[in-house]
């Protein structure tokens, strides 16, 4: 399965567990409202990169983090209904662009939220990390295990790569995984990461 492919999967299952709203998400401090409203705003983010590699045009992910914050806040105070439509329609608008993509505007550098610069094939792989990772988020019975294994396998190298550890602890993919993004897991003896992503 490719990053597309995983981004498709992973929209599908948001979206599938976020039909109510109300309540605290598994992450400490959010609300599912939060989590809702922050993929909602990175699908129109990751969209901005989607138009600068169509067109040439310099558009940033985010005008700022405290902007990005901003939105996220204002989003979680939506009634559900628009806060939904949001989320779905932001979805949508995200594949149609990505879809509209030529190989060679697919080969545009953009920059990420981070600062990095990448070539455009990597914005459905940013895009399969957050939806995937918070569809668990949500806290509605979702777990690591339900995601797809080569889509693990991937997170768990850029995790480990990004927090420059030299070796994973032994264990079942899933709560590895879920150890390494700072997530619940039954992994025993292991220093707590903190969370990531």
């Amino acid at each position: 399965m490719a990053a597309e492919e995983w981004a498709a999967f992973g929209t599908e299952l948001f979206l599938a567990h976020a039909t109510d709203l109300s309540g605290p998400s598994a992450l400490p401090g959010w609300t599912r409202k939060h989590l809702a409203a922050h993929v909602a705003a990175n699908a129109d983010a990751l969209g901005n990169l989607v138009h600068w590699a169509r067109t040439g045009e310099r558009t940033p992910m985010y005008a700022s983090a405290d902007q990005r914050n901003a939105d996220i806040e204002a989003g979680s105070r939506l009634p559900e209904a628009r806060l939904t439509s949001w989320l779905q329609g932001s979805a949508r608008s995200l594949a149609s662009g990505m879809a509209s993509l030529t190989p060679e505007q697919w080969r545009a550098e953009v920059v990420t939220a981070q600062g990095r610069t990448v070539p455009a094939t990597e914005i459905p792989w940013l895009r399969a990390r957050e939806v995937c990772v918070h569809a668990i988020d949500l806290g509605t019975g979702l777990t690591f295990a339900d995601l797809p294994e080569a889509f693990l396998s991937a997170l768990v190298a850029e995790i480990r790569a990004k927090r420059g550890l030299d070796a994973v602890p032994d264990g079942p993919l899933p709560d590895v995984a879920a150890y390494l993004a700072g997530r619940p897991h039954s992994l025993a003896g292991v220093p707590d990461l903190g969370p990531w992503l």
